[in-house]
């Protein structure tokens, strides 16, 4: 093999388990690209090889594993992108990370990401924002940009990320990967560095489905330490589908059109084409309250927010700045070590869930919660999946929206009411315009990974993109 990272994790994966690939020189191969990276994707490289034994044996036979800087990975960096918890590593694993890590996959690295997972570009990084591999002038998507420039730019053969309000498919969609958002609950969150407890989950990031069906397989289940987490109803299988026979696909009037460039939206329609030559029924459906999942988005998530990183001031881990009464640390700590957009969430958040304020912000914002989940789970009656664009947008240049937070927020138009509705979702790869990554998004109901998986396999093959034309090197 010429070039051993060239192969799938799922091609890497069979090989070492026939014994034509040995598992110490993959992890060697891969730990050299991300120690060369370029792109600012990584926040931690692996020093060296763990021990191969018996890890032929395992289903995932020793592919590593980039995982995003949120997940607690013990003795190892785990700082969520902030200067807070600069150089913090924690005496624990998180829950995914051990299972995959006892099924096979070893740690390569920890990616670089938005501080806490807030934003949509990876720029909000303490550590500096990443490059997209496309080109480097752009952003590659956040929160999960590190992840998705690692495994775009073939450094890492797959990635962790988590996907809050589209975290996992947006950055899939500008880097020209795979991109899965499961159903929430179905992996564990203990171990994960919170941003919004009931948004949050984490997912693969990957070069084609097969990979995404693959490692999603091993990160599933209930957990004891995690109460919100459950076991899905169906064991994950690697999809076969080349067909879209007796699939109807669900275009929303209200989540597509309006604000997408026309390269993006000419992609989508395309790929609309494609499923059906494929036997796919394309048909219309109404979501009406979904034009106000940005809104909600924006008062829940926040508000979250504000709560869960209460915990950081200081005193039992991460920085402390030097203060002479305690109030001025807190104060201090907090003001010095969180960047802009982290406070002016906390902000946010703090505010919605003021005394006065609560029923007004929070409360109306659940309300609409509820009714776009709702408005899915009447659709999810009529068609088989709903689809859209998974970005309105290319990807975009670097600063080019930092100084208009609103603008930065439209990016989450398409992945907002499907995380609101806690439903799973894919980002595939849809072709190119102006040179760079267009993403198409299914999303099913809950649990219906599996047929998603299939149908996203069928189109991708016929799709047929060239996930390596963006790589750096």
């Amino acid at each position: 093999m010429s070039d051993i990272t060239a192969l799938t994790a799922k091609q890497a994966a069979d090989a070492v388990a026939k014994g034509d690939l040995d598992p110490t020189d993959l992890f060697e191969a891969y730990r050299a690209k991300a120690a060369a990276d370029d792109l600012n994707a990584y926040t931690w490289v692996a020093a060296a090889a763990p021990a191969a034994d018996g890890v032929a044996a395992t289903p995932l036979a020793g592919v590593p594993l980039a995982v995003k800087d949120l997940f607690a990975t013990e003795g190892v960096p785990s700082q969520a992108g902030s200067r807070i918890l600069e150089g913090y590593r924690p005496p624990y694993t998180a829950s995914v990370v051990a299972r995959l890590a006892q099924a096979g996959a070893p740690l390569l690295a920890k990616t670089n990401q938005d501080e806490f997972a807030m934003g949509s570009s990876n720029e909000n990084s303490a550590y500096g924002p990443v490059l997209n591999p496309w080109d480097r002038t752009r952003v590659p998507g956040g929160s999960s940009g590190g992840s998705a420039a690692a495994v775009a730019s073939g450094s890492a053969p797959w990635a962790l990320g988590t996907d809050t309000g589209g975290s996992i498919r947006q950055p899939a969609a500008l880097t020209g990967i795979v991109g899965l958002k499961p159903t929430y609950g179905t992996v564990s969150r203990y171990g994960m560095i919170a941003f919004a407890s009931s948004l949050d989950q984490a997912g693969p990031l990957t070069r084609d489905v097969t990979d995404a069906a693959l490692l999603y397989r091993h990160m599933v289940g209930r957990d004891p330490q995690d109460s919100t987490s459950l076991d899905h109803p169906e064991e994950i299988v690697l999809p076969t589908a080349r067909r879209l026979d007796g699939i109807t696909l669900g275009v929303p009037d209200d989540l597509t059109g309006e604000g997408v460039e026309p390269g993006v939206l000419a992609r989508f329609e395309e790929t609309l084409k494609v499923a059906e030559g494929l036997g796919a029924t394309i048909k219309r459906v109404a979501l009406p309250h979904a034009d106000y999942g940005l809104s909600a988005y924006y008062v829940i998530a926040p508000a979250e927010a504000s709560s869960n990183l209460a915990r950081f001031d200081g005193v039992r881990y991460g920085k402390r700045a030097d203060a002479d009464d305690l109030l001025t640390m807190y104060t201090k700590t907090r003001h010095d070590n969180f960047g802009d957009e982290v406070k002016r969430r906390i902000m946010l958040g703090t505010y919605a869930l003021s005394s006065g304020y609560y029923d007004a912000y929070y409360g109306r914002a659940q309300r609409v919660r509820t009714k776009i989940a709702q408005d899915f789970a009447g659709a999810f009656q009529d068609v088989d999946f709903v689809v859209t664009p998974t970005a309105p947008t290319v990807p975009f240049a670097l600063g080019s929206k930092t100084a208009d937070p609103l603008a930065m927020y439209l990016n989450d138009y398409f992945t907002v009411p499907i995380s609101l509705a806690g439903i799973p979702a894919i980002s595939i790869p849809a072709g190119l315009s102006e040179d760079l990554p267009v993403g198409f998004q299914l999303a099913g109901p809950a649990f219906s990974e599996n047929r998603i998986l299939d149908a996203a396999h069928a189109l991708e093959q016929a799709i047929g993109f060239d996930a390596t034309a963006g790589r750096a090197g």
